[in-house]
């Protein structure tokens, strides 16, 4: 009798270079906040990743921004990004299954991931990207 073997599920799914926003805008963390936000709103993206010598060091979302904005007190011209970046970066290679990112991002609540080649941030996958990969996932039926 032959042996079936059954493929793993996620590898059947499209990977995340498939859908990811290539060649994302960054900033680094000494840059301030206001900075940030103009870029951000000139250029219509809600997560940039932060780099430092190249290196991701961390991600400032439009919400992280909208909290500190709220702040009592607080100057957003003389808030620097590293005070509003959230450190611990969700990374993923562009080989991932776009199932195994879904599946960390439901889990950790969180909105997008750096892809990464070695240290280097080639993209952004975020919550827009896995709703254009449903979108042609669900044209093709």
């Amino acid at each position: 009798m032959k042996r079936r073997t059954i493929a793993n599920p996620t590898q059947q799914y499209p990977k995340v270079r498939d859908y990811m926003t290539s060649a994302p805008l960054t900033t680094t963390p000494t840059r301030s906040l206001t900075s940030a936000v103009k870029t951000m709103r000139s250029k219509r993206v809600r997560h940039l990743p932060v780099l430092e010598g190249g290196r991701v060091v961390g991600i400032v979302s439009q919400r992280d921004i909208l909290i500190i904005e709220s702040l009592p007190g607080v100057n957003p011209t003389e808030v620097r990004i590293e005070e509003a970046m959230v450190r611990d970066v969700f990374t993923v290679r562009p080989d991932t299954p776009i199932a195994e990112v879904l599946e960390t991002m439901i889990a950790k609540k969180i909105g997008s991931a750096i892809v990464t080649e070695g240290k280097r941030a080639i993209g952004v996958f975020t919550t827009i990207d896995a709703l254009r990969a449903l979108r042609r996932l669900l044209r093709r039926r």
